[in-house]
C-alpha cells in the first residue's frame, strides 16, 4: 500500500493563471462558510485562513497574541470585563473597514442565530458586547480566564455587517473576511485561495502560496488522488491501513507525524425515551466492555492512541480516570452492573456512526459490547457529516460516535463544550459537581493551579459516564518532496496555517 501511495506523477493545476497552486486533498468536511453555522474542524480549518479574529495563536503557543487587535486585556481583577483595541486600517476583502461595530455584530449574531451546528456553546458565557470606535468590550456572565483563547478561535471570526445578516446565516457561496487569504473560486468539491492583498495582522507578510483545497467524501478517494498525482498534500484523509505503512525515510514524500489532541468518544443520549443507557449502571457497563487497545490495533493499525479520560494526552491536566475505574474489558462485571440495577439482558440500544473507517469501528464496538449477551446493539449508519450532526443533535440515536478537536490549547476546551451546561453533544447531560468545577477552573488565570479541579471533572465523568473516551489521533500530513510547511497544518492550537505551505 505504501508503494502505491508514493507512486504517481507530479501534481498539476486544473486551470492556468497565477502559478501552480499547492493542492491539498482532505476528507475533512466543510459544512458551512458562515462562522455562525459551523463548529467543526473542517470548517474552522478554512476560517483561520479567510477570516480574522481579534487574537490568534502562534505555533505551539499556550496563549494567544493579537491579530485584528492591537492589544487586548482584562480590565478588572474579577475577569468579567475584557477589552480590545483594533488595529488601524483593517479592511474586509470587499474594501469595507473592519470596525468595532463589525466585531460586535459578529459575536451578537452567533448568539442570536443560535444555530444547532454553530459555535454558540463556546460563547455561552458572553453577557454583552460594546463597541465604541475601535474599542470593543466584552462583558462576561461569570469569570473566565480562558476568554482570550475562545475569541481566538473560529467563533471569533469577524464578518462584515453589510453582507452577513444579524438574524440568519448567509446563504450565498462567498466569503467576505479580512484573513490572509481570499477565495478566488469554488465548486462543490473545490476551493481556490489566493493571498489577500488587504490583510494586516499577525501573519508576517500576509498569505503564502496560492492554495487549492479538494474535498473528498472518503479516505480512499484522497489516497486515489495522491496516487494519481492530482494533490500535493494529503491532510486528514488517508486510510489508517495506508498511514500505518508509510515510510518516514522515503525520498518520494515528506511525512509529518505528531501526537494530535483530537479525541474520539462514544457519547450517550440521555434525552431519548426508552434508552437503557439513561441508567448510569448501563453506561458504566458500556465503559467496562470497551477494549481500546484492540480497537486501536485492529481497526486503526496503531495510528491512534487509546484514550482513558475526557482530556487527552498532551493537554495539561490529563488523567487516566477511565482506566482507574475500568482497568480492563470485563463482560462479567458489566453483567453484574446491569443485574444490580434490575436491567434485563441483553439491553438493546442503537449506535449511530458514519461510513468508512467509522463503520469498521462501530462494528468492532458492537462485537465488544455484545460479549456474554450484555447488550444488543443496532448500528445506524449516516454517511453525510452535516446530516449526522443534525441527527444526533435531534436525539435520533441512543449512543453515537463523535470526535472533538481542541478549540485552543487548554483543558477547558474539553470540559465546558463536552460535559458542561448546554454542551455541544446535545445529549441532555448535566452535573452540578462538574459545572461547579468548570466554573472554578475558569476563575483561575494561573492555569497550573487548575489541575486538581480538572482531575475532579475527569473522575466525575468516569463515574457518571455521559461519554466514553475511545482514542486520540496521531496527526499525519503527507506532502510531495518539494512542498514544505506541512507540519504547521495541525499543531494543537486549532489553527490550520495554509500560509506556511511553500514550494521548496
Amino acid at each position: 500500500m505504501a508503494l502505491l501511495l508514493v507512486s504517481g506523477c507530479r501534481s498539476v493545476p486544473d486551470e492556468g493563471g497565477g502559478g501552480a497552486p499547492i493542492v491539498i486533498g482532505t476528507a475533512n468536511v466543510l459544512t458551512h462558510l458562515d462562522p455562525a453555522g459551523a463548529y467543526d474542524s473542517g470548517s474552522w480549518a478554512l476560517y483561520s485562513n479567510v477570516y480574522q479574529s481579534l487574537l490568534t495563536f502562534e505555533p505551539g503557543a499556550p496563549a494567544p497574541r493579537p491579530d485584528a487587535a492591537e492589544k487586548c486585556g482584562f480590565t478588572d481583577s474579577g475577569l468579567l470585563t475584557y477589552r480590545c483595541l483594533l488595529r488601524d486600517g483593517l479592511e474586509f476583502s470587499n474594501g469595507k473597514r473592519v470596525t468595532g461595530t463589525a466585531v460586535k455584530h459578529s459575536f451578537d449574531r452567533i448568539l442570536r442565530i443560535n444555530d444547532p451546528l454553530g459555535p454558540g456553546p463556546l460563547l455561552a458565557n458572553l453577557e454583552s458586547v460594546e463597541a465604541h470606535g475601535s474599542v470593543v468590550t466584552f462583558h462576561l456572565k461569570t469569570a473566565d480566564a480562558t476568554w482570550p483563547s475562545k475569541i481566538a478561535t473560529g467563533a471569533g471570526s469577524i464578518v462584515d455587517p453589510s453582507v452577513y445578516p444579524s438574524d440568519e446565516l448567509r446563504t450565498v457561496r462567498e466569503v467576505t473576511g479580512s484573513g490572509p487569504y481570499v477565495i478566488s473560486s469554488r465548486s462543490e468539491d473545490r476551493i481556490d485561495l489566493e493571498p489577500n492583498p488587504r490583510y494586516q495582522g499577525a501573519v508576517p507578510g500576509g498569505g503564502g502560496a496560492p492554495i487549492r483545497i479538494r474535498y473528498y467524501q472518503e479516505a480512499q478517494e484522497v489516497e486515489a488522488a495522491w496516487r494519481a498525482g492530482t494533490v500535493d498534500v494529503a491532510y486528514r484523509g488517508l486510510p489508517s491501513a495506508t498511514l500505518a505503512k508509510l515510510d518516514e525515510n522515503s525520498p518520494d514524500l515528506r511525512l509529518s507525524i505528531g501526537q494530535s489532541t483530537e479525541a474520539h468518544y462514544l457519547a450517550v443520549n440521555l434525552r431519548r425515551k426508552g434508552n437503557p443507557l439513561a441508567d448510569v449502571a448501563a453506561r458504566r457497563a458500556v465503559a467496562a466492555l470497551v477494549d481500546r487497545g484492540h480497537l486501536a490495533g485492529t481497526v486503526y493499525g496503531r495510528t491512534v492512541t487509546p484514550l482513558y479520560s475526557l482530556i487527552p494526552q498532551g493537554i495539561t491536566g490529563h488523567s487516566t480516570a477511565f482506566f482507574d475505574a475500568y482497568p480492563e474489558a470485563d463482560p462479567r462485571y458489566a453483567r453484574r452492573l446491569l443485574a444490580s440495577a434490575g436491567i434485563p439482558t441483553p439491553a438493546r440500544f442503537t449506535l449511530g456512526h458514519q461510513s468508512g473507517t467509522a463503520a469498521l469501528e462501530a462494528k468492532e464496538l458492537e462485537r465488544q459490547l455484545e460479549a456474554l449477551g450484555v447488550f444488543e446493539v443496532t448500528l445506524v449508519e449516516e454517511p453525510d457529516w452535516p446530516t449526522y450532526q443534525k441527527r444526533y443533535a435531534r436525539g435520533e440515536f441512543d449512543a453515537f460516535l463523535t470526535g472533538w478537536s481542541p478549540d485552543f490549547p487548554d483543558p477547558e476546551t474539553f470540559t465546558q463544550p463536552l460535559v458542561g451546561p448546554d454542551n455541544v453533544l446535545n445529549n441532555g447531560f448535566s452535573s452540578p459537581e462538574i459545572s461547579t468545577a468548570i466554573r472554578k477552573t475558569q476563575q483561575q488565570t494561573d492555569r497550573a493551579l487548575t489541575m486538581d479541579q480538572f482531575r475532579v471533572i475527569q473522575r466525575a465523568v468516569a463515574t457518571s459516564v455521559p461519554l466514553v473516551p475511545l482514542w486520540q489521533k496521531k496527526d499525519y500530513v503527507v506532502t510531495r518532496p518539494d512542498v514544505g510547511g506541512g507540519q504547521y497544518l495541525a499543531d494543537g492550537t486549532g489553527i490550520c496555517r495554509l500560509w506556511e505551505l511553500s514550494r521548496l
